[in-house]
């Protein structure tokens, strides 16, 4: 998201319960959300979540939160 300019410098704060991270919004970002609940999606059906959630077949992105941390 940086790389693509829709998020400035971004911080993570290690708290003593949980990790935080605190984001400088640019502007660019017009709309945001969260699912919730959150789905156990798996590698193989990852792709389908991807064209049920997103506005558009070549605009958007999904941000993967694992237990390995973060991935686009």
């Amino acid at each position: 998201m940086v790389k693509h300019g829709y998020i400035g410098k971004f911080e993570i704060i290690e708290d003593y319960r949980a990790e935080k991270i605190v984001v400088n919004l640019t502007g660019r970002l017009n709309k945001y959300q969260v699912i919730s609940p959150r789905f156990d999606v798996q590698l193989k059906d990852l792709e389908k979540w991807q064209t049920n959630l997103l506005p558009s077949r070549q605009f958007g992105f999904i941000v993967l939160i694992t237990s390995a941390g973060i991935g686009p």
